[in-house]
């Protein structure tokens, strides 16, 4: 019975000393906290001068593409709308890749080509003609095919000129 005194006895002794800790570590320790309060308003102060002192940057994405944009689908979507292109000749909906040579021909002073377009119907071109989705003109027509120059965007958007030749045969891979 005095062992189970005993032992509740040091038991509250042990809770009460833990439950009030001593006079100079609270003091020290509400210095502190006070001196970290008072830091942080002279450094907002300080922050504050140097936000009216400092200039302010203004984007401005005027000229230049959205980095959060796929150059990819961008460019499919870009094409997609140039194909949808209305009115013109029947020479100019078509991209120059959908367009096959069937035949060239020539008189004493100038070759004409025939060409065959995806819906299955035949043109006759010469050279000055319009031809193809992006501003494309023939350029030159030999016995061999048929040289047409195209202005293209390119990624970056810059406007450059693209030569394609429209070739009369195929050769053997």
């Amino acid at each position: 019975m005095k062992a189970v005194f005993l032992i509740v006895i040091i038991l509250s002794m042990l809770t009460a000393c833990k439950s009030r800790p001593s006079g100079p570590v609270v003091e020290k320790q509400a210095e502190k906290v006070e001196k970290a309060a008072a830091k942080p308003d002279a450094q907002s102060e300080k922050s504050d001068e140097k936000k009216g002192e400092s200039e302010t940057y203004i984007y401005n994405p005027k000229g230049r593409r959205d980095p959060f944009l796929s150059i990819i689908e961008r460019t499919k979507r870009v094409r997609a709308s140039e194909k949808k292109k209305k009115g013109g000749s029947p020479a100019e909906i078509y991209d120059l890749t959908e367009i096959r040579v069937i035949a060239i021909a020539n008189d004493s002073k100038k070759y004409y080509a025939m060409v065959q377009f995806p819906d299955m119907k035949y043109f006759t071109i010469t050279e000055g003609m319009a031809l193809g989705l992006y501003g494309g003109k023939v350029i030159k027509i030999n016995s061999d095919g048929v040289l047409i120059r195209e202005h293209v965007k390119n990624y970056k958007g810059e406007i450059k000129p693209k030569d394609t030749i429209l070739k009369l045969r195929k050769e053997e891979e």
